[in-house]
């Protein structure tokens, strides 16, 4: 059974100014810049049709523009008990219009709606066992972090092993934007 998710690949150039907030920050498992993706959909382990049905249906989407994409800065997500560390995308209707067709998409080949609000962000690191004071004093010392932009180019569908997440991740196919 695969275990799938559509997203936004980052170009090697921004993911090496992402992979400079890198260490610092014990008991985080960091994502290899490779790795780094905005996930728009996830869709989880399917079986082998709805792969296909998935795959169809992304061969179908409209076609539309590359999508501009703008990264500010650094946060976490778990509040008091954070569990990753991400560089924070900023929001646009392209994006967040992009978003919304993979969401169709799923629903469309009958996944159950995405319970969770779009957020989009590439995650550095997961957390197990790291303290808030430790992720904020991290934060901290990363002043906010980079503040990078590109125009994302294509869409991925991603495979991952089953695992806790991280990687690796690999590109199943893949679907111009522009």
């Amino acid at each position: 059974m695969p275990r799938l998710f559509t997203g936004l690949e980052i170009p090697p150039e921004i993911g090496a100014e992402l992979s400079r907030c890198r260490g610092g920050l014990p008991g985080a498992r960091w994502v290899e810049p490779e790795n780094y993706h905005v996930t728009l959909r996830f869709i989880g382990d399917v079986d082998e049709a709805v792969a296909a049905d998935i795959y169809a249906a992304l061969e179908e989407t409209r076609a539309r523009a590359a999508v501009p994409v703008a990264i500010e800065g650094l946060a976490s997500f778990g509040g008091g008990r954070p569990h990753a560390v991400f560089a924070a995308v900023t929001p646009s209707p392209a994006l967040s219009e992009l978003q919304a067709e993979h969401e169709a998409l799923a629903r469309r080949v009958g996944l159950a709606p995405e319970k969770r609000k779009f957020h989009p962000h590439v995650t550095l690191a997961r957390l197990r066992h790291v303290s808030s004071p430790d992720v904020a004093a991290y934060l901290s010392l990363h002043g906010g972090g980079p503040k990078l932009a590109f125009t994302a180019r294509r869409v991925a569908l991603y495979s991952a092993r089953e695992s806790t997440g991280g990687g690796p991740y690999i590109v199943e196919a893949a679907y111009p934007l522009g």
